[in-house]
């Protein structure tokens, strides 16, 4: 299995948080657009461009048609980003879409959800398709205008389409760093 084959049900998570229901899970996704993005709650750009630009999402995109939902992916200081901290962070920064807990890794700093989809850090903007497919994974920020017609494309499709990814990951990797627009694993 390829990146490009990976849908919304390969995530692997320890729990999520700000859910309607105790039981939630990814199939409860289903037949929805989902907008993710994987983030940490020390990550500056995650905290300074994703979360509002998610929390904007929610606002502006009817539910019924898209899901907006966080990934929380610890690759760094796992000591100090734990599920307690985390509902914190939520509550601090008005989050109230669903946030998963991407699976810590058996060894290794990577969580699974991370690794599987082989993610450069966060923030990473992922788009699905009512299907379940990825149609879009983009390492650091994307714009409110590009990202909201993608959206909007997915939202109008008819149904499950066999298209490609929109776009991946394009920006060459370099080593552990954090900066102004996110954290590179």
């Amino acid at each position: 299995m390829t990146t490009h084959d990976l849908t919304i049900r390969d995530w692997t998570v320890a729990g999520w948080l700000g859910t309607p229901r105790p039981d939630f899970a990814v199939g409860d996704l289903a037949d929805r657009v989902v907008l993710a993005a994987a983030f940490q709650m020390l990550c500056p750009g995650c905290v300074e461009t994703t979360i509002p630009q998610l929390r904007r999402a929610a606002a502006t995109f009817p539910a019924d048609q898209v899901a907006v939902v966080g990934l929380h992916t610890v690759f760094e200081h796992h000591e100090a980003m734990t599920p307690v901290a985390l509902q914190a962070f939520l509550h601090e920064y008005r989050v109230t879409f669903p946030v998963a807990m991407d699976q810590p890794a058996r060894r290794g700093q990577v969580p699974v959800t991370m690794e599987r989809f082989a993610m450069q850090g966060t923030p990473t903007v992922m788009l699905y398709d009512r299907a379940g497919a990825l149609r879009r994974r983009t390492f650091g920020h994307v714009p409110d205008l590009e990202l909201g017609a993608q959206v909007a494309a997915l939202v109008l499709e008819d149904g499950p389409t066999a298209a490609p990814p929109v776009a991946h990951d394009v920006r060459p990797s370099r080593a552990y760093a954090c900066d102004e627009t996110g954290c590179r694993v």
